[in-house]
C-alpha cells in the first residue's frame, strides 16, 4: 500500500513536470531552462527508483518477519495452553 501511494505521488509530480515542460517547449528561448528541468527530472527519477527499491526491500523484510511470526505462533499457543508448572522451593 505504501509503495502504491508513493508511486501515485511520483507519477503526479512527473506528470506536472512533463506538462509544464511541454507547455514551455514551444518557446525556443528556454533551452537552458529545459536543460535544467530535464536534469532535475532525471535526478528526481533516480531518487524515485531508489525509494521504490528501498520500499520493496522493506516490504520483503516485513513479509519475512510475518512468515517467522506465523511459524512460531503455533508453538506460542501450545505453551499458553500447557498446564502451569508449580515452582520448586
Amino acid at each position: 500500500m505504501f509503495l502504491t501511494k508513493q508511486h501515485l505521488v511520483m507519477a503526479r509530480t512527473l506528470a506536472v513536470a512533463i506538462v509544464a515542460t511541454a507547455g514551455l517547449a514551444s518557446c525556443a528561448t528556454y533551452k537552458e531552462e529545459f536543460a535544467g528541468i530535464n536534469s532535475r527530472l532525471d535526478q528526481l527519477d533516480t531518487k524515485v527508483q531508489g525509494a521504490a527499491q528501498s520500499a520493496e526491500s522493506a516490504n520483503q523484510s516485513a513479509q519475512q518477519a510475518n512468515q517467522r511470526l506465523d511459524q512460531i505462533e503455533g508453538r506460542v499457543q501450545q505453551l499458553e495452553r500447557a498446564p502451569r508448572r508449580t515452582p520448586r522451593g
